[in-house]
């Protein structure tokens, strides 16, 4: 569904080796324990097409995981390092948002007409989020990064991104066969817990929770294990490969995906995020995109 990621058609090429980063990168990462748990929708919510049944065990090792998303900041530290230039700085263009576009009429390159709240903008990457007329903010989810940057990054940080499985995992934060990292209600007691649409969508965004569009990383509660925005503000790429079918035939001990696809997962849901229409910021919803498609609703953090 392209409402969660648009399809942007980049073709990357291939990125100039990146050497580890020259000193330690402080991610602010917290400690996962390992365990088991029920990965899947035990709701039957999601769309058939996501795959997110049958829900089956899995058990997981240890690690550590991003409090965050990797932030504008910490990508631009990247950047300096390693002269590093993204799909969408190479392709020349990303899709932006249609009400948060910040670009002149010329630099709108054209739009899908079954989703025209994306529009592919000239410009649009990960220092001007909503076109050459805006300015990533330092403390905000970077955006406009394909998988194949997020990889890049990890090679630099010496890290990766996590397995399908850990992310679920970690998001759950020990609640087993709830619908949020918090619970199972959207808004308890009328407080927003994520960053996501409120109002008619894609016309009117009442704002409510305080934001159009990606909001400042720990913005919102963190989970039990200490993670923020694991619903909602933007999609995360995943290492795994998509596949519908694939939790069916998924080992119980450390799934890792299918070994092969066209399209690698993403999770979390993101500001575009409305029950109405797209209610992907589920813990257990599923979605996926080309590894070289850049959008401004999706990010990454990164596992050690």
């Amino acid at each position: 569904m392209p409402c969660c990621a648009p399809v942007t058609g980049h073709t990357p090429q291939p990125p100039p080796p990146i050497a580890p980063a020259a000193r330690p990168v402080i991610h602010g990462d917290v400690p996962i324990p390992g365990g088991s748990f029920f990965m899947g929708d035990p709701f039957d919510e999601g769309y058939p097409a996501d795959g997110e049944t049958p829900v089956h065990e899995v058990r997981l090792s240890p690690f550590r995981m991003d409090a965050t998303a990797v932030t504008v900041a910490m990508f631009d530290a990247f950047v300096r390092e390693t002269g590093y230039r993204t799909d969408a700085e190479r392709a020349g263009n990303s899709a932006v948002f249609r009400l948060a576009l910040a670009a002149s009429r010329s630099d709108v390159l054209g739009f899908d007409p079954a989703v025209p709240w994306w529009v592919t903008v000239r410009g649009a990457d990960w220092r001007h989020p909503f076109g050459p007329l805006s300015q990533a903010e330092p403390d905000h989810p970077v955006v406009h990064v394909s998988w194949h940057d997020a990889m890049a990054y990890c090679a630099w940080a010496g890290r990766r991104l996590p397995t399908e499985a850990e992310w679920e995992y970690a998001a759950r934060g020990g609640l087993n066969g709830q619908r949020f990292p918090w619970g199972a209600e959207p808004a308890p007691g009328g407080r927003w817990m994520c960053n996501i649409w409120q109002g008619l969508f894609p016309h009117d965004n009442t704002g409510e929770d305080g934001w159009l569009a990606t909001a400042p990383v720990r913005s919102y509660p963190a989970n039990e294990f200490g993670l923020h925005e694991m619903s909602g503000n933007v999609w995360e790429w995943c290492a795994d490969w998509f596949s519908a079918t694939y939790y069916s035939a998924a080992p119980v001990s450390g799934p890792r995906g299918p070994s092969t696809g066209d399209r690698r997962v993403i999770r979390g849901g993101s500001y575009l995020c409305h029950d109405s229409y797209c209610h992907r910021y589920r813990v257990a919803a599923r979605s996926a995109n080309t590894p070289g498609s850049t959008s401004g609703n999706c990010g990454f953090r990164t596992v050690r």
